[in-house]
């Protein structure tokens, strides 16, 4: 009966860091590979699975509040939808160990951009 149990309460915790502007879809590939034992690609693919009714929320409040910069959007979505793919048949064609590295390279690198951000110019 509890098998159920960590993995929701660690999506909704997930989802409430999200909230908070925080990337709550990175800490649950952690949580899913390092802690519940789920493959990598699978735990990829609930990670997007999460990620887009965020998205698609987050579109639609900032489309409502007039703060989506249009030719900006039309540009970058085609770029977006192929590196989408292309990144999805790469990480098909190579194996889950390879990919392990890089990603864990990704998120050292985020997490220090987090602790350690750029001072702004005055």
């Amino acid at each position: 009966m509890t098998d159920w149990l960590i993995p929701f309460l660690c999506g909704l915790g997930a989802s409430v860091i999200s909230a908070w502007g925080v990337g709550g879809g990175t800490l649950l590939l952690l949580v899913m590979t390092l802690f519940l034992g789920v493959d990598q690609r699978t735990a990829q693919g609930i990670n997007l699975l999460f990620f887009l009714p965020t998205a698609a929320g987050a579109l639609l409040c900032h489309g409502k509040g007039g703060y989506l910069d249009k030719p900006t959007l039309k540009a970058a979505v085609p770029t977006a939808v192929l590196a989408a793919l292309l990144g999805a048949w790469i990480s098909n064609a190579v194996d889950v160990e390879v990919l392990r590295k890089p990603f864990g390279i990704y998120l050292l690198l985020s997490g220090a951009s987090l602790a350690w951000p750029k001072k702004k110019d005055a």
